[in-house]
């Protein structure tokens, strides 16, 4: 052998250096990215998530400003249920309550349990948007055929910025059943 064959890498040794560069890749997007993305999420408000629950502020109706809220609803491609929201706009009063539902239908033979993830837009609205009771904040089981209307209940902050007129709220509804047999099994 000579001394440029001793010099080149064997194959092997460079696919076994590449696979473990494709796992640390995965590792990284999965186990590194998606804490991030979500703790830069929680801080700026970007994305408009509002997973949390507020509570019903005593804030004064600001009779002079109205604000049209869009509801909207949005199945995941996984997800065969009927869903969307009873009442698709209205116009609200910064510092009303406002009580609006969605109407859901397992349209499946089989139990089904889901998942909404709401969005706010523009995400700038994410701070004065108060949730006080959402079916977003539970995981929602229905039989087989069975259906429901989930309650939302919010409010507008009144110091909402001045520029915003309209707000989207919409929510993607995921299957979850999956995960919520993967738990029941892990609490036996």
């Amino acid at each position: 052998m000579s001394d440029a064959d001793n010099a080149r890498p064997s194959h092997t040794r460079i696919i076994v250096k590449m696979v473990f560069v494709v796992f640390g890749m995965l590792a990284f997007v999965f186990v590194g990215l998606v804490p991030m993305y979500n703790l830069i999420c929680e801080w700026t408000g970007i994305t408009g998530r509002t997973n949390e629950a507020s509570l019903v502020q005593d804030y004064v109706v600001d009779e002079n400003r109205d604000i049209k809220v869009q509801f909207l609803a949005n199945t995941n491609a996984d997800m065969p249920w009927e869903f969307r929201p009873m009442v698709k706009t209205l116009t609200a009063k910064p510092g009303e309550v406002v009580e609006v539902s969605y109407f859901a239908k397992n349209a499946t033979p089989r139990d089904m349990t889901a998942q909404a993830i709401p969005s706010l837009s523009p995400f700038e609205v994410t701070p004065y948007f108060h949730k006080t009771e959402c079916f977003c904040f539970n995981q929602q089981p229905l039989l087989a055929g069975e259906d429901v209307e989930m309650a939302l209940v919010f409010q507008i902050d009144p110091d909402l910025p001045a520029w915003v007129q309209t707000i989207s709220l919409s929510y993607t509804l995921y299957d979850v059943s999956s995960e919520q047999k993967s738990a029941a099994l892990t609490l036996q």
